[in-house]
């Protein structure tokens, strides 16, 4: 009866079982029982010093990796961890396909994204008013400053309510330029954003930049849709149900609730400070690719 393991399991059984002094098994006869081939058998003998070296250098490697996941307690995919390597001091050069394959030989695991159960509910509130989507996914073909995504996300806090995050990003330097998170939904805290990116960055708009939406309800009020025309920005909308036509500021939102840990928040105010600690460290740390 064949052994159901990987060849490598079989060749260790089978060292083991024939490596005492007074040993009377027979290699081949162990080998077919393995189904494995002797000469396998003594390839893989012979390479033990190879893989010792190699065993050495990936527990190194992994040890860099490790490092790099836990910087500043966010768990990180191969991208990022590529990333945070490259901004070490001094930097660790290391194939995104070698820190994958680490990952997955020692159980190495990233949060995935769950789908956003929000999305139905923003369809519900979205009004008449659509504006038409001038940018068509070009995301980064015109420069800094050029294309301003916004959104707003949901966050369920402990206590069952929630805390509502609205963010500007620039699409081609992915620069969070401006957020605020608010505990309620009114369109005021989307207006104090816009006002946050004229405060901070305004001279470095220009008649031509567009700032992007979906067709949520905030979007298409008439304060918003005043307070854009006032800031000289043009307004483009993507199409309906249709979160590619965002999709840099969607997949943001997801990979900050992939980091963030918001388990101990009870209320509101606990929100903020998390979210305030993640925003420094996307900003500070550069690890976007």
């Amino acid at each position: 009866m064949l052994i159901k393991a990987r060849a490598e399991v079989k060749f260790e059984i089978i060292r083991e079982m024939t490596s005492s002094d007074d040993n009377l098994l027979n290699i081949r006869w162990l080998c077919d029982i393995a189904g494995v081939s002797r000469s396998g058998y003594y390839r893989w003998l012979s390479a033990e010093g190879t893989r010792k070296v190699h065993d050495d250098t990936d527990e190194h490697d992994l040890q860099l990796i490790l490092d790099a996941y836990r910087y500043r307690g966010y768990a990180k995919g191969a991208r990022s961890i590529y990333m945070r390597l490259l901004h070490q001091n001094p930097p660790v050069i290391m194939n995104i396909k070698k820190i994958r394959k680490l990952m997955a030989k020692y159980g190495l695991k990233c949060p995935v994204r769950k789908a956003n159960p929000y999305r139905r509910m923003a369809k519900a509130m979205r009004t008449s008013y659509v504006a038409p989507n001038l940018l068509n996914r070009e995301f980064r073909d015109h420069g800094a400053r050029s294309v301003l995504l916004t959104d707003i996300t949901y966050i369920p806090r402990k206590d069952g309510g929630f805390s509502y995050l609205s963010m500007i990003v620039d699409a081609y330097t992915k620069q969070i330029l401006a957020h605020v998170t608010s505990d309620s939904l009114a369109v005021d805290f989307v207006l104090e954003t816009v006002e946050q990116l004229i405060q901070d960055h305004g001279v470095s708009l220009h008649a031509e930049t567009l700032i992007h939406s979906d067709q949520g309800c905030h979007y298409t009020s008439h304060k918003f849709i005043n307070l854009i025309k006032d800031s000289d920005l043009r307004q483009s909308m993507s199409r309906r149900a249709n979160c590619w036509d965002n999709a840099p500021q969607e997949s943001l939102f997801g990979h900050m609730k992939d980091e963030i840990d918001i388990s101990r928040c009870e209320g509101h105010l606990q929100i903020v400070s998390v979210i305030n600690d993640w925003i420094d460290y996307y900003s500070r740390c550069g690890l976007q690719t």
